[in-house]
């Protein structure tokens, strides 16, 4: 039978063994408005995946899903719907493209659709005590990994700051190598390189990314 899909509708695809939650969730995305279920991961804006226990498996499972619609690693939106606990790594999973995370014990049909349009337009959703997990293994990386090489959260070194805080400034190179004691040859060598990493087009696109990033 032809699937009929609703112009500006969000398009959902649901992946569970269990067949009677499968059931549940695809009679709730009927139901909605907002949104139009299809059969494929690879046809969907947001893919529902249902777990009991959300762990390593999990993980592969999303890393399937992935490859099986062709989709870049991380490019796709999962929600994935939690029945006991989530044991799995919370950065490997958003890198897997997890989204919100959805307590079944918790389950509002109309709150799980908002969810599912917030996340097709780039939102997302966790439980609080993920978020905190969440959070908490950010300040590892942050404080294990990027302080001591110099990087913060964003890939930016405190050096790079400071030269695109004066570039916003209207400095010229040579007036910031000498505001910050360097030469001009490793001012540009600091700009240029940093400008590489982020794919910044020109010293204009760099000064608005700091900008809009909250680095300045």
């Amino acid at each position: 039978m032809r699937q009929e899909v609703l112009v500006g509708s969000v398009n959902v695809a649901v992946h569970s063994s269990d067949g009677l939650t499968r059931a549940g969730i695809i009679s709730y995305v009927r139901h909605d408005h907002r949104l139009s279920l299809v059969e494929s991961a690879s046809d969907a804006d947001v893919t529902v995946v249902v777990t009991e226990v959300a762990n390593a498996s999990t993980l592969g499972l999303l890393r399937r899903l992935a490859e099986e619609a062709e989709a870049e690693p991380g490019s796709m939106h999962f929600v994935v719907v939690v029945g006991r606990r989530w044991e799995a790594d919370l950065s490997a999973a958003v890198d897997r493209g997890v989204r919100a995370v959805v307590p079944r014990g918790t389950f509002v049909a109309d709150e799980f659709a908002a969810t599912l349009v917030a996340v097709s337009q780039g939102g997302g959703s966790l439980p609080a005590p993920l978020q905190g997990a969440l959070m908490e293994q950010i300040l590892v990386v942050q404080r294990e990994v990027l302080a001591p090489r110099g990087l913060s959260a964003t890939g930016v070194s405190a050096r790079e700051v400071d030269v695109l805080r004066l570039l916003a400034e209207g400095r010229e190179l040579s007036e910031i190598a000498e505001s910050l004691r360097f030469s001009e040859r490793t001012i540009k060598y600091v700009l240029y390189g940093a400008m590489k990493r982020l794919g910044l087009r020109n010293r204009a696109h760099a000064v608005s990314y700091a900008i809009r990033a909250g680095l300045i």
